[in-house]
């Protein structure tokens, strides 16, 4: 496919339940589609899918997933048919939010996953598209409210281009893939990923600094953290402009026990200290009264990592960017981290059990399989 024919590809705005018809017809015939999604994430509390871009062939699809009888589970088949390519760039989100509205993905190609394995030194789609096309995409709408109705030219415009350029785009990836001998490689991580998408995304939590780590700390944070979900359902807003993750941990350190304090923590907002500043002082102080009675549950141990999965993840590491380094491929060619992480963690002691760690594959047990068991053994490498 040549770029010039996908720049004239027409779009078509896919707003009622006819439309939707006849792009689940014309999606039925298609061998190959781009896919990209836009959401309010950064203006709402609970995210909605508010447009599905697809391209296949000449037309480009923009479907109004907020417009009455548009939903993206309509086009469940496709997307699940593994003998229909979905090309993406930086699957993992767009798949979650996916798999959240009944599509699950079976068949994808993630450009970003093929540029990183590639080594190439920019793997951002406006940088790949702009190096390989000579178009310069704009990024101006990536803060965008997509969900305002009616939609604007500008956000249209800005949605049909983020699939315009990516199938020919993954062709000339495949090419350089396949010329390298990784072909095998990408599809593994491809359907990885595409596999642990399906998985919802944990909520953010924050992370105590150390000194907030007690069974006091973590209470206030507990408690904060649940007020800071309340208002942000209140307000309808992302829970992070509420209050950030860093801002609970720091009222979890200095455990306020006045407004005035509450105020000076870094990261405060007036919005949250008007609403809720009252009632997170007042239980910062009940749950010290807990605390010197000694009422809170005490926190659970540090965690301390195994020494020998450290040391293990350590030689292993070494070993995979002296193997990379000589194929002349990256290292996440050789061993993706979530692969190696898992050999060091559960060392197997033969090929058998190397083999039956997900997502290695039969390549990399031919290539690398007694080289990994010599690591692990502490013998010297078989390369």
């Amino acid at each position: 496919m040549h770029a010039s024919s996908v720049a004239e590809a027409r779009r078509t705005l896919v707003d009622d339940r006819r439309a939707l018809e006849e792009a689940s017809r014309l999606l039925g015939e298609a061998r190959e589609l781009a896919v990209d999604l836009e959401t309010d994430a950064m203006h709402v509390f609970r995210a909605r899918l508010c447009f599905l871009q697809l391209a296949a062939g000449d037309r480009i699809l923009v479907l109004d997933t907020l417009a009455e009888g548009v939903r993206a589970n309509a086009l469940a088949g496709p997307f699940g048919d593994p003998s229909v390519r979905k090309v993406f760039h930086d699957a993992q989100g767009d798949l979650r939010f996916l798999a959240r509205e009944g599509v699950v993905v079976r068949g994808l190609f993630d450009t970003q996953r093929a540029a990183t394995l590639l080594g190439l030194p920019r793997v951002g789609l406006g940088d790949l598209v702009e190096e390989r096309f000579g178009v310069r995409l704009a990024k101006e709408h990536q803060t965008a409210n997509f969900g305002l109705r009616p939609v604007p030219e500008d956000l249209l415009a800005y949605a049909e281009n983020d699939v315009r350029y990516l199938l020919p785009l993954a062709e000339q990836l495949e090419s350089e893939l396949r010329a390298k001998d990784i072909w095998e490689e990408f599809e593994l991580e491809c359907e990885r990923i595409a596999a642990e998408s399906r998985e919802p995304e944990p909520l953010p939590r924050p992370k105590l600094p150390g000194g907030a780590r007690d069974a006091l700390g973590r209470a206030i944070a507990e408690m904060v953290d649940r007020i800071r979900y309340e208002e942000a359902e209140r307000l309808d807003l992302p829970v992070g402009r509420v209050l950030s993750n860093a801002t609970v941990g720091e009222i979890a350190l200095r455990k306020p026990t006045t407004l005035a304090q509450l105020s000076r923590i870094p990261g405060m907002k007036g919005s949250f200290l008007r609403a809720a500043g009252a009632r997170v002082v007042e239980a910062v102080a009940a749950l010290r009264e807990q605390a010197k009675k000694g009422l809170l549950p005490e926190p659970p141990p540090l965690f301390r990592p195994d020494a020998g999965r450290r040391k293990r993840e350590q030689k292993l590491k070494a070993w995979r960017n002296e193997a990379a380094a000589k194929r002349g491929v990256t290292p996440m060619v050789v061993l993706p981290v979530p692969v190696l992480e898992r050999i060091a963690s559960e060392p197997p002691t033969d090929l058998d059990q190397l083999a039956r760690i997900p997502w290695l594959g039969e390549k990399r047990l031919r290539l690398y399989g007694e080289a990994i068991l010599s690591v692990l053994r502490d013998e010297p490498s078989l390369d």
